[in-house]
């Protein structure tokens, strides 16, 4: 997912550490691989890494037809109780781009296309039609791109959805108060890069305006087209993502529907006490029929937020009462606890585990002036020490040290660059970096560092800081709530030098990675160029790559502004790849890591 982990985004996010799917969400999801580092599961892992730089497929219309496939063993009925850190700062599917919020939206919203499951491992996936007959049809090379909707699809108040209000979740992505989503699909129509696309639209649809049909046509009920001045074959992956959602016209509430939207999955929001608990329960209305990617096992989700990884990891090792039929979407196996469930037989079969595409990154805020010292930065880069976040998570079995910001399940990842030494020393270079702020008449100079507030963050945060203050920084710890982190640091004028994000590949390229993070020309309140980078290399080489049809050339050269990025520009600093364990219940079935939602797949769950 586009964007970030959790939190964090990204293509998706994730947050824990980090900022999703594609992903990637607030997610936060910090990361976490299956197995241990030992012996030769690392050599599975690698394969994991690799099977995910695969592009996957567009379906047919026969593989978009419902019900979705069985999944062995399951049964209806039950309660499954959800134990999550984070509550939902997003439930409007064109504010979802956090890792979190993108695994409930599985269960909540449908879009044009989807991710299919292809086997019952989470490991295959096709793109399908999902409230559309097939994944999309051009016959352009992706300039012009044609979809129909399927039959008896309806909204959980039982309206029809029709192109009326495709049309209506397309244009209301331009109003201004739709600021934290995917902005890939509103770029290609305005043919314009960063945030100059919302002047296409400028308020959206709500003061009677609309998208030309030489931009977007919806001659009848059925049928929506694309229209784009250059080719953009990647759409279907795009149109996929939880941003991307469709909304209903009629009961649109603008900001208000960020918190009781009206949904067309196989379930809806009975309540939602932010920061609290959330109940969902099936949506009557939702037709197995027409959907080939999602099931309706569950009669009810109960969510309990302000779980930690141990406390959630503590209830659901004990497995007793209620937490036998308990799971968390995204919450991890805790640090305390990894190894002895990783390395317990027993646990075997509830547990799961595998790599994300998250990176996380250590953003330096390019817009307040001392930050915009090289030297100064490079003194950050030398001095930032990478062990204490390893080890906050778990170690080795949850993180890897990253060198760059290509992870290792995106082609063009190159496993040798590490311009700042980390791999070899991850604990980072406090004497070369005192050197750098000598030369610059820096030593003691004010860094602000802005942390999540979860027990990971505090404790990295801690040791990270005293690493930057033996470098000769005066370090001031700033603290940020969970639920918000995303939003907090997304905003122009925030107080932090430094923070923490992660952000995983929206789908297998590069390209969902380097322009969301790094175009200059997306600094905008709410937008993921954290850092507020703006360099003309970065923006022209952009442009340039983006062109380039060939997928293994377009990696190579993406591979190759990373390193600019990294060593040259030094807008952030990478810290590490994610691997992820989650752990269930003994009443839990349909387990599976997903690969493409980086996690525990909750629309196969069912209650043994």
């Amino acid at each position: 997912m586009g964007g970030n982990l959790v939190t964090s985004r990204g293509g998706r996010h994730a947050y824990g550490a980090l900022s999703v799917l594609a992903a990637g969400a607030l997610v936060l999801t910090g990361c976490s691989k299956g197995g241990s580092d030992k012996g030769g599961d690392d050599d599975k892992q690698q394969q994991n890494a690799q099977r995910q730089q695969a592009l996957i497929e567009f379906g047919d219309a026969k593989a978009s037809t419902g019900p979705a496939a069985e999944v062995p063993g399951a049964k209806p009925g039950g309660t499954l109780e959800v134990l999550q850190r984070d509550s939902y700062a997003h439930l409007d599917p064109a504010q979802i781009y956090v890792a979190d919020e993108g695994s409930l939206a599985t269960l909540l919203h449908r879009g044009l296309t989807g991710y299919k499951a292809t086997g019952d491992d989470g490991s295959k996936h096709e793109v399908v039609g999902d409230l559309a007959t097939d994944s999309g049809t051009t016959t352009d090379g992706g300039k012009t791109w044609k979809y129909t909707l399927k039959d008896g699809i309806k909204f959980q108040d039982g309206t029809p959805i029709t192109s009326k209000d495709v049309r209506h979740s397309v244009e209301r992505l331009f109003a201004p108060f739709i600021n934290q989503g995917p902005t890939f699909v509103q770029q290609w129509l305005a043919d314009s890069p960063g945030a100059t696309y919302r002047k296409l639209l400028k308020d959206g649809p709500y003061k009677g305006k609309h998208l030309p049909d030489s931009v977007l046509e919806t001659p009848d009920d059925k049928t929506i087209v694309f229209h784009f001045k250059t080719p953009h074959a990647d759409l279907p992956y795009a149109l996929a993502m939880a941003g991307y959602g469709i909304v209903s016209q009629k009961g649109d509430t603008k900001e208000r529907y960020d918190k009781a939207p009206v949904t067309t999955g196989p379930y809806k929001v009975e309540s939602f006490k932010s920061g609290k608990s959330m109940v969902l329960v099936k949506n009557t209305n939702w037709d197995p029929k027409t959907d080939p990617i999602r099931h309706q096992y569950i009669d009810r989700f109960n969510f309990t937020f302000n779980q930690q990884y141990e406390a959630s990891t503590k209830a659901l090792l004990a497995d007793g009462g209620k937490d036998r039929t308990g799971i968390s979407f995204n919450n991890q196996v805790d640090a305390g606890n990894l190894s002895s469930v990783l390395n317990d037989a027993k646990l075997k079969s509830r547990t799961v585990s595998g790599y994300q595409s998250f990176v996380g990154q250590m953003n330096i805020n390019m817009s307040h002036k001392p930050m915009q010292d090289k030297t100064v930065r490079e003194a950050i880069a030398y001095a930032l020490p990478v062990t204490p976040f390893v080890r906050a998570y778990g170690g080795t079995d949850a993180m890897e040290v990253a060198g760059g910001l290509i992870s290792p399940t995106v082609s063009g990842y190159d496993a040798a660059f590490d311009p700042w030494g980390k791999k070899k020393k991850p604990a980072g270079d406090a004497a070369k970096a005192k050197e750098l702020l000598k030369k610059a008449g820096k030593l003691n100079m004010k860094l602000t560092f802005g942390y999540i507030n979860t027990p990971e963050g505090q404790q990295y945060s801690t040791a990270m800081a005293a690493g930057l203050k033996k470098a000769g920084f005066d370090v001031q710890r700033q603290e940020i709530p969970a639920e918000t982190y995303y939003d907090q640091v997304s905003k122009l004028d925030n107080n932090y030098d430094i923070f923490h994000t992660a952000w995983g590949a929206d789908w297998p390229s590069t390209s969902t990675v380097i322009p969301p993070l790094y175009d200059g020309r997306v600094i905008a309140e709410g937008a993921q160029n954290y850092s507020q980078v703006n360099d003309p290399k970065i923006n022209s080489e952009i442009d340039r790559i983006g062109k380039i049809t060939d997928p293994a050339k377009a990696a190579s050269e993406w591979e190759k502004l990373d390193q600019y990025i990294v060593k040259d520009v030094i807008n952030v600093v990478p810290t590490a790849y994610y691997k992820q364990t989650q752990i269930a219940g003994s009443k839990v079935g349909g387990l599976v890591y997903d690969d493409v939602l980086s996690g525990i797949d909750p629309r196969r769950l069912f209650i043994k």
